[in-house]
């Protein structure tokens, strides 16, 4: 017996939904959209109810949400006497917009619930139970201790959506990409490329790149990609209008122009749907030093398909670890079966949920 549930659940009796449930304070919602679309389909499978919605002072403009006029800051003190709980709704990077959050745990009960980006369960404390041991075995697979420590307290926080658990694991840009080694790349695949952001970041870090790969699945992500690869000087670059997946075969596609284009090969989507050509890397790409994934929740399907390229030529990977709860688990213990000559690094950008969260495999000298 590993003991791992003592270890996370030493500071906390119960997860989120325990506890809002047993709460008598009212229950509001900052934000709108899809986030807080996602959190009142929680709070509706657990009989939670809300109160009211509201945004930041200047931001409420008369409209509504879901039948309720949206609150300002300020109204919903006011009406509340500000002993209320709060569940942020929406996601973001800004530091302003970061410390503007926590800045509101001074006066209330701040939560940003986990709900996963993309399909699959909720990270609560019957999912922990059922992967305890599976999530024990990723911890334990991790390199440093500092990876460790950023792992626990993101099990925390996606248990009890509580920021104190969040606010540790952040790390500064610096730290977060200090193990990667962009001398060493010439050969670089970018697996979820969108408008060509990382290909222009790797390409100015990379002073050796002589080559890029870069999959794209949404159409008008695509174009963008492509303008911007037909301006690289010195670098060969491939854009290809493909999602990566285990293997070659067609995907339902959401489209949305954005981040969050996502594939699926259930096509389970509330939204209008399109066919996209997907293929495993390892049938496109002949070697590779460096491979990034970060394709929306299909992170495991395209390390199996790229299961000949990091057993031959070990490329150093960035794999994104939060559109999934499983992926705290599945991530870390498929990169260790693929190929156990790899250290595994778990690190953090600031970001308010517990996205950016990244987990690099590099090879051991």
């Amino acid at each position: 017996m590993n003991n791992y549930k003592n270890m996370i659940f030493d500071t906390f009796e119960c997860d989120l939904w325990t506890a809002l449930k047993s709460s008598s304070k009212p229950l509001l919602i900052y934000g709108m959209g899809n986030g807080a679309d996602k959190i009142i389909a929680v709070l509706e499978r657990y009989g939670i109810e809300y109160n009211d919605v509201f945004a930041s002072d200047g931001f409420v403009r008369g409209h509504s949400y879901r039948g309720k006029r949206v609150l300002s800051y300020s109204e919903a003190c006011e009406k509340y006497k500000s002993d209320f709980n709060i569940l942020v709704s929406f996601g973001s990077k800004l530091p302003e917009v970061i410390e503007r959050i926590y800045s509101l745990e001074n006066s209330h009960n701040v939560f940003s619930p986990d709900v996963p980006v993309c399909e699959g369960e909720i990270f609560n404390e019957e999912f922990f139970d059922k992967h305890e041991n599976e999530l024990y075995d990723a911890r334990q697979a991790l390199f440093d201790e500092k990876s460790k420590q950023i792992f626990d307290d993101i099990v925390r926080f996606k248990l009890t959506g509580r920021l104190c658990y969040l606010k540790k694991t952040s790390c500064d840009e610096n730290e977060v990409e200090s193990c990667l080694r962009f001398e060493n790349y010439r050969t670089f695949i970018d697996l979820g490329a969108y408008n060509g952001d990382t290909v222009k970041k790797y390409a100015a870090l990379c002073p050796n790149l002589t080559q890029i790969y870069a999959f794209e699945p949404d159409k008008r992500n695509f174009k963008k990609l492509c303008t911007y690869c037909e301006a690289l000087e010195g670098i060969k670059a491939f854009p290809l209008n493909l999602a990566a997946y285990s293997t070659d075969t067609v995907l339902k596609f959401q489209s949305a122009g954005n981040r969050n284009s996502t594939a699926s090969s259930q096509g389970s989507f509330q939204h209008k749907t399109v066919e996209i050509e997907s293929k495993a890397p390892d049938n496109v790409c002949k070697s590779a030093d460096f491979i990034k994934y970060d394709v929306e929740g299909l992170e495991y399907e395209a390390l199996i398909g790229s299961k000949r390229l990091i057993a031959e030529c070990e490329p150093d990977l960035l794999v994104s670890m939060y559109h999934k709860s499983e992926d705290m688990y599945e991530l870390p213990l498929l990169l260790k079966e693929l190929n156990s000559n790899y250290s595994l690094i778990l690190r953090r950008l600031p970001y308010i949920p517990a996205w950016d969260l990244n987990l690099y495999a590099i090879k051991r000298p």
